[in-house]
């Protein structure tokens, strides 16, 4: 067995601070070694934004605070990055070394908890996890530390609801697969606060999240556990959807659930949710006879090596409304066992007529490597990420790049969910097809 994994397809834990930094003027300050803050930034970030990449404070911790301990130097950090940025929300996040030493971050932040800063931590060592699992505790330490702080008893606003589904930046599409998340859910008469991104009130909104009526947890797994700290702490109840609703199958069924859930007024939600479809479908429509002109030149088989809320929102996608036939599936999230039998029974239940054998994998090394041993008589795509691109071209397979590293792609708010998601994927798809061409 090898001790270590090749093509990573997620950060440590402390990849948590793209979620800082996703918040509206949200401002990491990192507690770690030299190098980590600005390694992650390059693996997962799309730029630095408001207060990322080299803006981002850290102590840089040597070995001299291996041995006599980083609290000073923290406590003086924190000090300048209020003198010096403007910030609305201040998460202190830690690494490897100031955890495994045992430096006490907590006493240090409360000091300016304290004195009203608005400024809370995490213990974010490397070690403890990576960054889906770091996301929902940064998310429960706002709210714990910072949050519950302006809470008051009092009736739930109804209709609103708190949106948990992409992990910013470790899903390149996180922005745009939010904003279309609050556009149709806004659409069948609800308020969503989204939390992160432009389409966020920031603070004002997190403030707001103990009197949503219901929390919405979008994905296989991350998320959840905000979720279910929400109820237990706020008696907010909860509605899952296990993946990202791609087309317009998936999306309408995601909305039907939800009215069902919430019990908002069903007639104007059905009138929205008819009308999108009827565009949705209106546009495939047009797409029929390029179909029939190049029914030979395009995929018909995927290969998908994709975190689990995307594999299956896709792999449906891409079967049951494109036409598209399941190779191999591979999830690379590293999957908490809990989960993995749902997410495989998702796959076994994909169609009427079809099942998929899913594997969890987190090797990319080892996903390429069965890839390529699988039999490939007709032309396919690769949903993957980075990693997957050179194979891909050398093997001529149509590439589809849905996750990290992206390398290759600028994303600025493109979205792969929801009616609109599901029309950028065809335009994606068959561009490539069409690129092919090209002499």
């Amino acid at each position: 067995m090898s001790d270590y994994i090749q093509n990573p397809k997620y950060s440590c834990a402390l990849g948590a601070q793209q979620s800082v930094v996703a918040i509206p003027k949200g401002i990491p300050i990192v507690h770690a070694g030299p190098g980590c803050s600005i390694k992650i930034a390059g693996f997962l970030g799309r730029g630095q934004g408001y207060a990322g990449g080299n803006t981002i404070p850290c102590t840089n911790a040597n070995s001299e605070d291996v041995v006599f301990g980083g609290t000073k130097k923290l406590d003086k950090l924190i000090e300048s990055t209020f003198k010096v940025l403007d910030g609305d929300i201040f998460v202190v996040l830690t690494g490897c070394t100031s955890d495994i030493i045992g430096d006490d971050v907590a006493s240090v932040v409360k000091e300016y908890q304290d004195a009203g800063k608005p400024i809370v931590y995490a213990e974010t060592g490397g070690f403890k996890g990576n960054n889906y699992t770091s996301h929902s505790l940064i998310v429960n330490s706002i709210i714990d530390q910072y949050v519950d702080k302006f809470y008051e008893k009092r009736e739930k606003i109804k209709g609103l609801v708190n949106v948990f589904a992409s992990v910013p930046d470790q899903d390149p599409y996180w922005e745009g697969n939010l904003e279309e998340l609050k556009r149709i859910l806004e659409g069948i008469g609800l308020k969503a606060n989204v939390l992160f991104g432009a389409k966020s009130k920031g603070v004002e909104e997190w403030k707001t999240i103990p009197d949503a009526q219901f929390n919405l947890v979008v994905s296989s797994w991350p998320g959840l556990e905000i979720a279910q700290h929400l109820e237990e702490k706020y008696n907010t109840p909860y509605f899952q959807f296990p993946y990202f609703p791609v087309g317009g199958e998936q999306t309408t069924e995601f909305l039907n659930k939800v009215v069902q859930f919430t019990g908002i007024e069903s007639k104007k939600a059905y009138v929205f949710i008819q009308s999108e479809e009827d565009r949705f479908y209106a546009h495939l429509e047009k797409m029929a006879d390029f179909i029939l002109e190049f029914k030979y030149g395009l995929p018909r088989k995927y290969y998908v090596a994709l975190d689990a809320s995307y594999a299956i929102g896709l792999s449906k996608f891409l079967l049951n409304e494109l036409g598209i036939l399941p190779g191999k599936v591979f999830i690379t999230d590293n999957t908490p066992e809990q989960f993995r039998e749902a997410i495989s029974e998702e796959f076994r239940n994909i169609s009427d007529y079809r099942s998929v054998d899913v594997e969890f994998e987190t090797d990319g090394g080892i996903v390429l490597d069965k890839i390529r041993a699988d039999e490939k008589k007709s032309r396919v795509i690769i949903l993957g990420t980075a990693w997957e691109s050179s194979y891909a071209k050398e093997i001529n397979a149509d590439f589809l790049i849905v996750g990290v590293p992206l390398t290759y792609k600028l994303v600025l708010n493109s979205t792969y969910v929801g009616y609109n998601g599901g029309l950028h994927i065809i335009e994606e798809i068959y561009n490539g097809v069409l690129s092919s061409y090209r002499v």
